[in-house]
């Protein structure tokens, strides 16, 4: 899908700059044509020799070679190129982006070009929460620019958030949808994710455990391959990701209302933490603790979203993919979980608490359909989600 297509990369000034020699190698490998260009910064993090041996091509760096200039400027440089990728950026050079500023070849090359761009962020938690941040980012959204990332993780500076650079392999993926129609465009598809809340009085609650990344993945990772995604979250804590129609519940009444109201959809992934009971009355007032006295309530079963939609007749999507979060005999009782609701997959994975993946950026899963058992390594949910992705295309297609 790249063989002999014209990539311009720009390697802005940050850690995440390591990276970009993978990405190189990995675009090389796919037979794109590399025309690298460094930041001042960027060259603090890679060495342009490095850049170059990888890249095959001369590394652009200085907007005032007049030997450049007259070889090929900076208005050819920027429209050469079948598409423009800027890995890292850098939150100063969305700074630049997004307000037109031109003091240096990549900014200047960026204002210059008529080519679409598409931007691999990455930058400290804070600075890429930051409300100038945001509203960069916003901006050049509604420019055209096209973002990948950033995930969550650990960063170089010992903080944890999102705003760790995209792996190179899901920025080649950003790249493929970009350059052509993306495997899953046209399609649509519906992601649950999160906890949902039952609540017991005003300030009480029943929940599974839920952190959402997982489902918050793999609605991005669907979207950068071109589908048209409906993320259906509980009150989850991770970032909701771009590009995807967001609808936000509270419970699994209310998420099971916004699952019917999307349908029809072409394949359904249903990540959520669903509580499965609720109580029939909760209190409207804060339950008061009282000395000896232990409160009475009565439970009710929640609705089963998977079951309802895997048993659905007409209007049934393509592919629906259940999740299973168990902890004894994953395998066993996730295939008995399949068959007993009746989705196509099911990928199960082990949550007790020393395996660190509740809430942790890593999983480990097991993919079970009618084709049997395969067991991914342990990897970033991200890395699953592209997986994942590239699974449901495959199935789609």
């Amino acid at each position: 899908m790249l063989t002999d297509k014209r990539i311009l990369l720009v390697i802005g000034g940050g850690i995440a700059a390591f990276k970009s020699l993978e990405l190189i190698r990995r675009l090389r490998e796919r037979g794109a044509w590399v025309t690298p260009v460094l930041t001042k910064a960027g060259e603090e993090f890679v060495t342009p020799l490095s850049v170059s041996s990888l890249a095959g091509e001369k590394v652009y760096r200085d907007l005032f070679d007049l030997t450049d200039e007259a070889e090929m400027g900076h208005i050819q440089l920027s429209r050469s190129a079948d598409l423009i990728v800027v890995a890292p950026t850098t939150a100063d050079l969305m700074a630049k982006m997004a307000h037109g500023l031109a003091n240096d070849l990549a900014s200047t090359l960026l204002l210059a070009t008529d080519t679409q761009v598409l931007a691999a962020p990455a930058m400290n938690v804070r600075m890429w929460e930051h409300s100038a941040t945001r509203r960069n980012a916003a901006i050049l959204r509604d420019d055209g620019v096209a973002f990948v990332g950033p995930n969550d993780g650990a960063m170089a500076c010992g903080e944890y958030g999102l705003g760790r650079m995209s792996e190179p392999l899901e920025i080649i993926t950003a790249i493929e949808s970009e350059l052509a129609d993306g495997p899953l465009t046209g399609r649509r598809i519906l992601v649950t994710s999160g906890p949902t809340h039952e609540p017991i009085d005003p300030v009480r609650y029943l929940a599974n455990r839920s952190s959402g990344k997982q489902g918050s993945a793999i609605a991005r990772a669907l979207a950068i391959m071109g589908a048209e995604v409906i993320f259906v979250t509980g009150p989850a804590n991770a970032t909701r990701p771009e590009g995807v129609h967001l609808v936000e519940v509270e419970t699994a009444a209310q998420m099971m209302d916004a699952v019917k109201s999307v349908l029809p959809v072409d394949a359904a992934i249903f990540a959520a933490a669903v509580a499965d009971w609720c109580v029939t009355s909760p209190s409207d007032s804060k339950m008061k603790k009282d000395s000896g006295k232990i409160p009475s309530m009565t439970f009710a079963e929640n609705p089963d979203i998977l079951a309802s939609v895997s048993q659905m007749g007409d209007g049934r999507p393509a592919l629906v993919v259940g999740f299973a979060a168990e902890t004894d005999e994953v395998v066993a009782n996730a295939t008995a979980k399949r068959l007993r609701k009746g989705c196509d997959w099911i990928v199960a994975n082990d949550v007790n608490l020393e395996t660190g993946i509740m809430g942790g950026c890593e999983n480990a899963v097991t993919l079970i359909s009618d084709d049997g058992l395969e067991s991914w390594p342990r990897m970033g949910k991200d890395a699953v989600a592209q997986q994942l992705a590239a699974r449901i295309a495959a199935a789609l297609n």
